[in-house]
C-alpha cells in the first residue's frame, strides 16, 4: 500500500508540472522596407519635367491638408498645381479638372511627368486622386502624391491598392 501511495504521489507531481494556461504569443508585424534609392528620370526627359519632379520630391513628408499648396499642408491636386506652377505652367486646381487636361496615355506608355488618376472611393470609379509619375521602366511605375493618411509620399502601381484604384494616365507636357 505504501508503494502504491508513493507511485500515486509521483504521478500526481509529474502531472502538476504541466502548465494549465494557454500561452499566447504575439506575432510581430514586419515593417515593409522601401528602398531609399532615388530613381532619376531618364536621360531624354525634358529639363522642365525633371525640375517638376525634383520640386515635387521636396514636399515628401508634408502632411495632408485639404486645399493645401504649401509645406505646411498639401492635398493631391495642390501638389500638381504647385509643382507645375514652379515651371510657369498653369494647371487646373482640382482633380476633376486635371483629369480633362492633356492627352490620354496607355499605362504601359507612361513617362516621367505624366499624371495618374485614381478612384479611391468605395463603389465608385469617379476620379478623386491624382499623382505625378516620377520614374518608369518596363512593368514599373513610381509616382509621388499626397495621401490623407501619410501626406506626400512616393508609391508604385505594383502596390495592390493603387493598382486596383488606377483609372487613367494623361500627358500634359
Amino acid at each position: 500500500m505504501r508503494l502504491f501511495c508513493l507511485i500515486l504521489l509521483f504521478c500526481f507531481s509529474l502531472s502538476s508540472c504541466k502548465s494549465k494556461s494557454n500561452v499566447v504569443t504575439k506575432k510581430h508585424r514586419t515593417a515593409k522596407t522601401i528602398s531609399k534609392r532615388n530613381p532619376s528620370p531618364s536621360a531624354n526627359t525634358p529639363k522642365s519635367i525633371v525640375n517638376i519632379i525634383d520640386y515635387a520630391k521636396t514636399f515628401e513628408g508634408t502632411r495632408y491638408k485639404y486645399g493645401g499648396t504649401t509645406k505646411k499642408g498639401m492635398d493631391c491636386s495642390g501638389l500638381i498645381f504647385t509643382t507645375f506652377q514652379k515651371e510657369n505652367i498653369v494647371m487646373p486646381r482640382t482633380t476633376g479638372d486635371l483629369s480633362k487636361e492633356g492627352d490620354w496615355v496607355d499605362v504601359k506608355e507612361v513617362k516621367e511627368g505624366d499624371l495618374l488618376f485614381f478612384a479611391t472611393s468605395k463603389n465608385s470609379r469617379s476620379v478623386n486622386h491624382v499623382a505625378i509619375v516620377t520614374a518608369t521602366r518596363p512593368g514599373f511605375v513610381e509616382f509621388i502624391h499626397s495621401t490623407t493618411s501619410r501626406g506626400v509620399i512616393r508609391s508604385t502601381l505594383a502596390e495592390r491598392y493603387w493598382y486596383l484604384a488606377y483609372v487613367q494616365a494623361r500627358r500634359v507636357l
